[in-house]
This record gives structure tokens, C-alpha cells and sequence, in this order.
């Protein structure tokens, strides 16, 4: 099953109300990564990860819901896609030899070209470099539990360590100038503490929080850079309603905006290459679907891109045309 960090956390953080929530949830969720970078374009195909009955895999669909292909098609589990600037390959996780490593594969599916290779260690979330020629990811070192931010050639070698701290990071992606990179982060080592939105310099340095609530109830994951990179999008957990929402910021701080504001779970949000709308992870009441809906709020109702008896989740959009 995926490896995830941020439930037990939550778990704690909320109490016995959030403990039980989260119990039912965990089980729906299972499959559920982080959503990756959005690149400025025309609005393309929508990667996302799929349930086939035995094991996950990468598929795109079209933003309205046509034009379904599966990508990735083995015994093994595929999961965290990210598209690449050009929209014509698509980097995510898979299992090499009992191990989680970041691939790439043509968006069109193919045989796929294993980026990291560490056997000891996992590898995950994978997002690319605006020029299309690093990736970074979460991983960690032999020695160390707490996982860090990665960036790697997109042809392999020897990683980078960005973070290069003693707290839990993850759900890395790069800003669209390719100056910065967001993550998640939670500060185990020195209690209490909870997950933070943070942004840093890709060659490392001092992280600014985003989110900056330090409220052990409300935890922040996922964040996703706007294609202007002015506002970054994310998923929340919000104590007062006991569930998940999408919500966006300025990419320096500030007031955070509701995207999402209903009785259902969000999470995994990705802007659209247009930046106008958001795609998203939404439990329907059965298991999980993609929907997108505008960036601007919770306006309107949301478009059901898929719509099947089985989880889909991690959606990153596309592009079909580099501006």
C-alpha cells in the first residue's frame, strides 16, 4: 500500500472527533498523493491515478471527462503523477524490485526510464523543473527517518538534498520560474508541531512559511504553484468541519481563500495550465473521483471528470501548448 505521513499527524493533532474521522477515511484514502507542478499553457489532458481491481496506475483523461488512456499497465503500483513542462511525459512513483523509485514514461505510455535508484530507500512525489530537466522529490537518507526535498537530473546521478533538515518534508513543487520550490513540513524533533506549507530556494537556505497557522488541529499538504506563480493551492484539514479542503494564498503568505466548502472530503489539488480552474481529489460519498472546479472559490458547481465504482486521485494537469 502507499506510503502516506500525514494521517498519523492528523490523528493526533485533532483528537478522539478527528481520530474516528479519520479512521474511515484512511481506508478510502489509501491511494491518495500529492497532486504536482502546473506549467503555463493551453489547458491539456488530466493525469491521475487509477484503481484497476488489483493495483493503482497512471492514467489521463480529458478535463471533461473523455478520452480516457491508461499509461502505465504492470502488476505493481503506479502512483504521483506529475507532467512534464512539454505535457509529453509524465514522472510519478512506481515499484522497482520492492522499492518505490521515481520513473518517467511518455505520456502516451511506453517503457518507462528509472530516474533514482536507491534500494534502500524510498523515493516519492516526483515534480519537474519548469525546464524540464530536474526533478525534484521526497526522499531520505540511509541514516536518517525524517524524509527530505530532492532534486535530481531527469536522467538520474547523484541527488541534491534541498531541505537537508531534521523535519518530515514532502509534496515538493517547483515554482514556475524554477526559483523556489513548495513543500509540506512537520517538526517532529521538536513537539508540538504540525504540517506547514513552506517555500525555499532550490539550492537550499532559510524555508518561508506560507500557511504560518501552527495550529495543531489545521494542517496544510499538497501545495500546488498557480501557472503566474503569483498563489499556491492546497489541501487543508479543517477542524471545524472535521474533513479536507482546497484552499489557495499568496505564494509570499497572507489570507488563504476556501475553494472548496461542502459536506465531502477534498484533497490533491493542481491548477490548469490556464491557471482559470482547479482539478481535485473529491470523495463522492463511495470512493474518490477527480473534479475540477474555479480557482476563484467555490462558485457554481463542480465538473465530474471521472466517474467509475473505484478510487481516482493525484490529478496534475497538463499542458497541450507551452506559452
Amino acid at each position: 500500500m502507499v506510503k502516506t505521513n500525514h494521517w498519523g499527524a492528523l490523528t493526533a493533532a485533532g483528537g478522539v472527533l478527528v481520530a474516528v474521522v479519520l479512521l474511515v477515511l484512511m481506508v478510502v484514502l489509501a491511494e491518495a498523493r500529492p497532486a504536482e507542478a502546473t506549467f503555463p499553457g493551453q489547458n491539456g489532458k488530466i493525469a491521475y491515478v487509477g484503481y484497476d481491481g488489483h493495483d493503482d496506475e497512471i492514467y489521463t483523461i480529458n478535463p471533461n471527462g473523455g478520452g480516457k488512456l491508461r499509461v502505465t499497465n504492470n502488476n505493481k503500483w503506479d502512483y504521483s503523477p506529475a507532467y512534464s513542462p512539454n505535457g509529453k511525459r509524465i514522472a510519478y512513483n512506481g515499484f522497482i524490485g520492492g522499492n518505490e523509485e521515481i520513473l518517467t514514461i511518455k505520456a502516451t505510455g511506453g517503457t518507462p526510464v528509472q530516474v533514482t535508484n536507491n534500494n534502500t530507500q524510498g523515493e516519492l512525489d516526483a515534480a519537474y523543473s519548469p525546464d524540464g530537466t530536474r526533478i525534484a522529490f521526497q526522499g531520505s537518507t540511509n541514516t536518517s527517518t525524517a524524509d527530505d526535498i530532492y532534486t535530481i537530473n531527469v536522467s538520474g546521478g547523484t541527488p541534491f538534498n534541498v531541505t537537508n533538515d531534521n523535519a518530515s518534508d514532502g509534496d515538493p513543487d517547483y515554482s514556475p520560474d524554477g526559483n523556489r520550490i513548495a513543500y509540506s513540513s512537520r517538526d517532529w524533533a521538536n513537539p508540538p508541531s504540525d504540517y506547514e506549507i513552506y517555500t525555499i530556494n532550490v539550492s537550499g537556505g532559510t524555508p518561508l512559511d506560507v500557511t504560518n497557522t501552527h495550529d495543531l488541529e489545521a494542517n496544510e499538504f499538497s501545495p500546488s504553484y498557480s501557472p503566474d506563480g503569483n498563489r499556491i493551492a492546497y489541501w487543508g484539514w479543517d477542524p471545524s468541519q472535521g474533513q479536507g479542503d482546497i484552499y489557495t494564498i499568496e505564494a509570499t503568505g497572507g489570507t488563504p481563500v476556501k475553494v472548496t466548502n461542502n459536506s465531502r472530503f477534498k484533497a490533491d489539488p493542481s491548477y490548469s495550465p490556464d491557471g482559470t480552474r482547479i482539478a481535485y481529489a473529491g470523495y463522492d460519498g463511495h470512493d474518490w473521483e477527480i473534479y475540477t472546479r474555479p480557482a476563484t472559490g467555490d462558485t457554481g458547481t463542480p465538473v465530474r471528470v471521472t466517474n467509475n465504482s473505484r478510487d481516482d486521485s493525484n490529478p496534475s494537469w497538463g499542458s497541450s501548448g507551452v506559452n
